[in-house]
């Protein structure tokens, strides 16, 4: 596979990334569907290049004053509890089953969105705003 396709997945995963919106929702299709990378490897390179983009993204987020810290450590160590369980489920499965679950994923997460502003756009409408 071309160096550039994977280089403008990194850019477009980085991108959502540092915007705090989960650069996997971009990069496990991309790197799946583009580049042909099995599921299960899409989503073990994800996980790894979360780790340099979120640090860094954290810490421009945390300079611009952008972080809630009140319950961050009963958020974390839940998260941290079932992300280390999912894991370990996730590789016994087989790499169909963990593309139909993340597509049927993108596909609630986009009715949820949709759905949103819809209602956002009503009300905005309900007050006498565009």
């Amino acid at each position: 596979m071309s160096f550039l396709v994977f280089f403008a997945c990194g850019i477009f995963g980085g991108v959502l990334g540092g915007m705090g919106m989960g650069g996997g929702t971009l990069l496990i299709p991309l790197l799946t569907i583009f580049c042909g990378v099995e599921q299960a490897a899409a989503q073990g390179v994800n996980l790894l290049s979360f780790l340099p983009m979120s640090l860094l993204a954290l810490s421009v987020h945390a300079k611009s004053g952008l972080l809630e810290r009140e319950g961050l450590f009963m958020m974390i160590l839940p998260a941290f509890l079932f992300s280390a369980g999912a894991a370990l489920f996730a590789a016994y499965l087989p790499g169909e089953t963990l593309r139909r679950a993340f597509g049927l994923f993108l596909v609630l997460l986009s009715l949820s969105q949709f759905v949103r502003a819809l209602r956002g756009r009503r009300q905005r409408r309900g007050k006498g705003l565009s």
